[in-house]
């Protein structure tokens, strides 16, 4: 992602505290990590949900970015549970 600034959000650094996600995983991701779901309508800027890897590790990263500034908000990151996720956890599981 091209990201003039990068913040974390309160949730987003809690859930990384819980979850012992580094920001550096975080970083990765958002250089390398690839777009699965795009949430336009969010407010106050639109939304998107990353995947890349730590490792071994699957990690998603859902980045708000100001369309005017280019700043991008970390909203929140999390290890993928197979249970609810394909095995490439690009797609979600049907209900």
């Amino acid at each position: 992602m091209n990201c003039s600034e990068i913040r974390f959000s309160r949730h987003a650094i809690q859930r990384m505290f819980e979850r012992k996600i580094e920001q550096s995983d975080v970083n990765e991701v958002l250089q390398n990590g690839i777009t699965i779901e795009e949430y336009l309508d969010d407010i106050p800027f639109p939304s998107r949900l990353l995947l890349g890897w730590s490792g071994k590790r699957p990690l998603h990263v859902v980045i708000a970015q100001d369309p005017m500034s280019s700043l991008c908000v970390v909203i929140t990151t999390y290890i993928p549970e197979v249970t609810f996720w394909e095995n490439d956890f690009k797609r979600r599981l049907s209900p």
